[in-house]
């Protein structure tokens, strides 16, 4: 097998390694198998040490753990340690939450163009869905068919669509949607040389918004971001958010109007520190 890697997965996590199991999992299905992951841990304990050391015994997947020490939330931080360590020149961003569709690489590479980058979504699954989660449901790809999400307590709505397999429905709905096509960390991609231009990620950031604020900055630096939330599919599973602080969102707010209004293209406070 060619050692050559189209692509570098980096998932986010954070002292959860039971869902990140279940997400290392759905990568060892990939049908596209030429591309590496690298975990971006923001300071978890040995647990999620262990589910790293158990994936790359049981595939043989490149995998790669770029850890750094608890100190809050610091997540801008470890995603630049994380594109520095990849080995692509093509990046798939998405967290240690969200299971992907055996199809998810494979459609982020076919997808991928010259000076752009790709907006994908994520379908989020309730509580009692995502304890009904296990490996067996992820191999027969159980998660991602609407019937069997129903049945077991989720809520019917449009958003359903989002678990679509036909790609003219995909293709029909990315041009018909009303949202805009943003940096969003858990289904994301672009080339290594356009978020390195920008600097990365804006490590004065903590949580809220902190991966649209650099994807601002490539739209400023001419990258063009491209609609794939009903081809590229992950399921979101479901947990609280207790790093939630409104003082933390003033002050990201203040970072992307600033971002917007100057059109900035990049950050002092970002991989390269000025």
């Amino acid at each position: 097998m060619s050692t050559y890697l189209k692509a570098s997965v980096i998932i986010s996590t954070y002292n959860k390694p039971e869902c990140l199991a279940m997400v290392l999992y759905s990568y060892g299905l990939q049908t596209e198998q030429q591309f590496e992951i690298i975990v971006a841990d923001d300071g978890s304990d040995t647990r999620t040490e262990k589910v790293i050391a158990d994936f790359s015994e049981a595939h043989h997947l490149k995998i790669s753990h770029v850890w750094q020490e608890d100190d809050g939330f610091q997540k801008t931080k470890i995603l630049n340690k994380a594109i520095l360590a990849a080995s692509a020149n093509y990046l798939v961003f998405t967290d240690g939450d969200c299971i992907a569709r055996k199809d998810f690489v494979e459609t982020h590479l076919k997808l991928r163009r010259e000076n752009c980058a790709l907006s994908g979504g994520y379908f989020k699954m309730n509580s009692n869905v995502s304890e009904a989660i296990t490996k067996e449901v992820i191999s027969n790809q159980s998660c991602f068919d609407k019937d069997w999400l129903l049945k077991q307590g989720q809520a019917k709505s449009f958003k359903l669509n989002k678990l679509t397999k036909s790609t003219t429905k995909a293709k029909l709905l990315n041009s018909l949607t009303p949202t805009k096509a943003t940096f969003d960390g858990m289904n994301v991609s672009c080339w290594k040389a356009d978020i390195l231009r920008v600097n990365g990620f804006d490590e004065r950031m903590a949580y809220g918004a902190e991966d649209r604020e650099v994807g601002e900055r490539m739209m400023n630096n001419g990258v063009k971001f491209l609609q794939i939330r009903y081809s590229a599919i992950c399921v979101h599973l479901h947990h609280e958010r207790p790093y939630k602080n409104e003082v933390v969102l003033e002050k990201n707010k203040g970072i992307r109007a600033n971002t917007k209004t100057k059109k900035l293209t990049y950050t002092q406070f970002g991989i390269k520190k000025d």
